[in-house]
């Protein structure tokens, strides 16, 4: 059931109390008065100039455009396939996972990579996916003390998530493998490879 409450004098959480349906955040944003959208995973922050909208404003525009959504037709998701080198150097949290999961390495990875996945929204920073789907034997926590450097590329899990590092920055992660795959390009039309709703599948090498 979704709610809606001002979270300040310009701006609207819409709460959906389940994992959040695909918004359709681009419309929103062409919506004049809507300045920003911060999707997450159960809910979605809608930012206006209240000087031209106002919160009931903004309630009956989100739900008009959700309504047209949900009448149309479902597409077939875009599936990205990243392939994947498990454990040693590039995982080095590999073993630690399995030892937590009560499974070997390799039954990790069979696991980890049979799973399809869905990008729920991007944050951390630009073009980090969180990936929705983990199955709970592979939830593992994150590190006590995070590392100051990840390197690009790098398959984590936190928690109950899974995710790949776009970028190198610090991270408390349990990394598991890595790719060669670039997720974020400001070179590139569209510098995110991976977008909400997408479905990802990790490939072993």
């Amino acid at each position: 059931m979704m709610s809606f409450r001002a979270a300040s004098d310009q701006s609207l959480l819409i709460r959906f109390g389940a994992p959040a349906p695909k918004v359709p955040a681009v419309r929103l944003l062409s919506v004049p008065g809507i300045r920003n959208v911060h999707p997450a995973y159960e809910s979605l922050l809608v930012v206006f100039d209240s000087l031209a909208l106002d919160h009931e404003a903004v309630e009956r525009i989100v739900r008009d455009l959700m309504a047209e959504e949900s009448a149309l037709p479902d597409a077939a998701p875009r599936v990205v396939e990243i392939p994947v080198s498990y454990g040693g150097e590039n995982g080095p949290d590999l073993e630690d996972v399995a030892a937590i999961s009560g499974l070997s390495a390799a039954e990790v990875i069979e696991l980890h990579s049979a799973t399809i996945y869905t990008v729920s929204f991007l944050g951390f920073v630009p073009g980090f996916a969180y990936l929705s789907g983990l199955p709970d034997r592979l939830a593992a926590p994150r590190l006590k003390s995070p590392r100051t450097r990840v390197p690009a590329g790098s398959v984590a899990i936190g928690g109950k998530q899974t995710a790949v590092y776009p970028m190198t920055t610090p991270g408390g992660w349990r990394l598991i493998g890595r790719t060669t795959l670039q997720l974020f390009d400001p070179a590139r039309e569209k510098m995110s490879l991976l977008e909400i709703g997408d479905q990802v599948r990790f490939r072993p090498l």
